[in-house]
């Protein structure tokens, strides 16, 4: 009998992964709400609508992104095979036509005869039955709630904002120390504390109140907003704001001044497995060119290598360290994987490759076959292996970045001739021959 498996949402992510399990020999069943019903930022009645742009990134390979893309192409990716065939020119990145490359998507997918589509709204999740959600940041709220109920309030977030990352090797070490707000914690401490002077700190404040930002969705309403606070709207409220709040300098000492600073940003490790540094506290709604232009007048970070940028926006994403593990599955409920935005990737292509590789395992999983696990060292291993490990007490999402791809100290297109080595070698062994 043909094992059957639901794709509850047909983005990107949901697209990749039915094209995957079909082409394997499984019944797949697609719940898309639309046309049925869209949500506020979506108009096309296809799947694998792009919404935010029609950039897929670089195709270069000294960029994650570009060797993410690249790993796909090897694993037979629909998605990125689509969007190669209707690319239009835009330099080394992989931009496309959206609508052919959403139609395109569409006609496969329905032209494949163990494929069922069903238009309408999913409200609840049988999480006995083999499933993968791939509903996306926009995940309706009757589904979003059944998803809260069964994981916890607290593991499911409607809406976010985002701090800005930092690469710590792009900081100036002789503008920080390193240490614990009134040396509490073992060692040295667990934050980098970059000071300023007052007339550093008047600088940065004067171009933080009048930075450009994004203007905010309908959906994204005032309360939320308020909720958030952003550093820029934090710092409108009066000059010494930010001195008693994100930037207080109170429980520090400059070791070369021996005096506690005027303004001092703390940066937080993100991850024992990298040198990326969150600007903590600062979850901003500034354009990206604001943040690294204001951001940079902080004498440690003036030439600061933003590995992701801050942001506000409505991001429905679970907890994925407390609920998933390495291969997008859930913990608790083996039968259903969580792929796309939802399940903490952020970002186009590592929606595609999360909704990829759940497809790859939930197929080995009902054939009762060893799961498939890409090394940190590959950048489709490196997504999984960062959002479950993560610290679930402050979990964000992320996106492909040379920061989480394991490496030993190789430059970058090495790194990325060891990741297309190590896929080669798995498709090249692949007994199933579905690659």
């Amino acid at each position: 009998m043909t094992k059957k498996v639901k794709v509850i949402g047909c983005g990107l992510a949901g697209a990749e992964a039915s094209y995957q399990l079909a082409k394997r020999g499984f019944l797949v069943e697609i719940y898309e709400q639309k046309p049925y019903k869209f949500s506020p930022a979506h108009t096309n009645p296809n799947f694998a609508e792009l919404v935010c742009s029609n950039s897929l990134k670089s195709n270069e390979l000294n960029n994650s992104c570009g060797l993410l893309k690249q790993e796909l192409r090897e694993l037979d990716s629909l998605v990125i095979k689509v969007a190669d065939k209707v690319s239009v020119p835009s330099g080394s990145a992989l931009s496309v036509d959206r609508e052919l490359f959403a139609k395109e998507i569409t006609e496969t997918l329905k032209s494949m005869p163990n494929i069922k589509i069903f238009n309408e709204c999913v409200e609840s999740i049988d999480f006995n039955e083999p499933t993968i959600i791939a509903t996306g940041p926009l995940t309706e709220e009757v589904l979003f709630k059944n998803l809260k109920e069964v994981l916890g309030d607290d593991d499911c977030y409607f809406f976010d904002a985002i701090a800005p990352i930092v690469s710590k090797r792009s900081l100036d070490e002789n503008c920080y120390f390193i240490a614990n707000r009134y040396d509490k914690g073992e060692g040295d401490g667990d934050y980098i504390n970059c000071p300023m002077n007052k007339e550093e700190y008047s600088a940065f404040y004067d171009e933080l109140i009048k930075a450009k930002v994004v203007d905010l969705k309908d959906f994204e309403n005032k309360k939320v907003f308020e909720s958030c606070m952003p550093i820029e709207v934090s710092a409108k409220r009066g000059f010494k704001t930010l001195l008693f709040g994100i930037l207080k300098p109170k429980g520090l000492i400059d070791p070369k001044t021996g005096k506690m600073p005027y303004a001092c940003l703390q940066l937080r490790k993100e991850s024992n497995l990298n040198d990326l540094y969150n600007l903590v506290g600062c979850q901003t709604n500034m354009l990206y060119v604001e943040q690294k232009r204001i951001f940079s007048l902080i004498p440690a970070l003036k030439n600061a290598e933003f590995i992701r940028y801050g942001e506000m926006h409505r991001n429905s994403y679970i907890n994925a360290p407390k609920h998933l593990n390495k291969f997008y599955q859930l913990k608790k409920y083996p039968n259903v994987f969580i792929a796309g935005q939802l399940s903490g990737v952020e970002g186009y292509v590592e929606s595609i490759s999360s909704g990829l590789y759940s497809a790859i395992n939930m197929a080995n999983m009902l054939n009762k076959e060893p799961f498939v696990e890409f090394s940190g060292k590959t950048a489709i291993g490196s997504l999984p292996n960062y959002i479950s490990s993560a610290n679930e007490n402050r979990f964000q999402p992320m996106n492909s970045n040379w920061g989480i791809i394991v490496n030993n100290g190789e430059e970058k297109l090495e790194r990325a001739k060891i990741a297309l080595e190590e896929i080669k070698n798995y498709v090249k062994g692949d007994k199933n021959g579905t690659i």
